[in-house]
């Protein structure tokens, strides 16, 4: 068996390892999802120096990403190739990178399963990685962990800086992917590696995977949902809008390539849900984007989008504190987040800023107005301390990234 060749630099992020480490020598999956490029492999390797320091068993590390292992194109190869690479005695830890370039890899993981000797890892860039009939065969016998992009404390951290308003502007501006460690943040530098992310994200996880023909329309949607993160919109109205810009697709094809981009970690798509019908509504979602550097190389960075960097943040931050988050409607009143986790929910408003006295009557009149004893806070771009408004807090985002 071929030794590991780890990277030279492996930047510890806890918040997924203390996750992953429960589970390590259990028989049971330890699954890990996400974008391209968040650093999902680099947990794999966090996780195999623990266990090759503890020397509690061998390790078999497969990396589809490799050219050595092309060969691996199905289910049995998977499966044969493990058996045959397995210690002969005592436990194998097995990690699968990009196991979704496997064909049928549902049914070896399953196989594998059965010999309590095997301590399964596997990552992909795929949502839907584990879904349907696999999920079904693998019910309690896997867990899913969603690896997102930096969080503003992992980019100070990684970047060696300290939290003011110009570093959180440099988050904001060129996003979280885990490689910008190793660049100079200046905007040709960091946009043309984003760039290159980004086409690949589109070409590999989008267009091959699910043959793609229309592959101008998907960059029109995707420039669209760009310039209009955080905007409440169905399928319909986009489509309406692409046909006034010559670009025909009906509301039912803009859906499909939704749920492509989504697939991919590229956006996320959050619903709204009726406070008052306590229902999910069928038709008028919001978007946002995964990393904000893949979203600002797409259309800009640009003043008049602060607002939209701004609720996208936030969003991004929720998701990384293990919230579920949806968009509130209390009549004709917006709430611009709902987020739930372990029975208990927060509800927030985001503004921009809260200098003029008809914002600070909107912003906190629309949380003032949900009757219930759930904390409620307002997040704005300004700093700010003192008394809370009508039992409502106000923070800023910085506090709020940092908390």
């Amino acid at each position: 068996m071929t030794a590991i060749l780890y990277p030279e630099q492996i930047q510890a992020r806890n918040h997924y390892i203390d996750r992953i480490r429960p589970f390590v020598g259990q028989n049971i999956i330890k699954v890990l999802t996400g974008q391209r490029r968040v650093g999902k492999s680099y947990l794999l390797f966090q996780i195999m120096q623990e266990i090759e320091k503890s020397a509690t068993a061998q390790i078999l590390y497969i990396n589809k990403e490799d050219l050595a292992f092309s060969f691996l194109k199905t289910a049995e190869d998977l499966h044969r190739y493990v058996i045959e690479n397995k210690a002969e005695t005592g436990k194998t830890a097995v990690f699968i990178d990009e196991i979704q370039d496997i064909e049928n890899f549902g049914s070896a993981l399953r196989s594998l399963l059965l010999n309590p000797y095997l301590d399964l890892y596997c990552t992909g860039s795929n949502a839907n990685l584990l879904s349907g009939d696999i999920a079904g065969h693998l019910s309690g016998r896997y867990i899913e962990i969603v690896v997102y992009s930096l969080s503003y404390t992992e980019f100070l951290d990684f970047h060696n800086l300290k939290s003011n308003s110009q570093n959180l502007d440099k988050y904001l501006k060129y996003g979280g992917l885990p490689y910008l460690k190793h660049l100079a943040l200046e905007e040709n530098i960091v946009f043309e590696y984003l760039k290159n992310i980004y086409a690949t994200i589109v070409y590999r996880d989008i267009i091959n995977r699910f043959a793609v023909r229309n592959t101008p329309f998907l960059e029109q949607l995707v420039l669209f949902l760009a310039g209009n993160t955080g905007s409440i919109f169905s399928a319909k109205k986009i489509s309406d809008f692409l046909k006034s810009q010559q670009v025909k697709m009906l509301p039912k094809q803009v859906q499909t390539y939704i749920s492509y981009l989504t697939n991919a970690f590229l956006i996320h798509k959050v619903v709204r849900y009726d406070l008052i019908g306590k229902r999910v509504f069928e038709f008028g979602d919001k978007y946002y984007f995964e990393n904000l550097g893949i979203r600002n190389g797409i259309c800009g960075y640009r003043l008049e989008d602060r607002g939209k960097l701004l609720e996208n943040a936030v969003y991004n931050q929720l998701l990384f504190k293990g919230y579920k988050v949806s968009i509130g409607k209390l009549d004709q009143l917006e709430i611009d987040f709902i987020a739930q986790k372990g029975g208990e929910t927060h509800y927030f408003q985001v503004a921009l800023t809260l200098n003029d006295p008809k914002t600070i009557e909107r912003e906190f009149g629309n949380l003032i107005a949900i009757k219930d004893n759930y904390p409620k806070t307002v997040i704005t771009f300004d700093a700010f301390s003192g008394n809370t408004y009508s039992g409502i807090n106000a923070i800023s985002l910085e506090e709020f990234l940092l908390s």
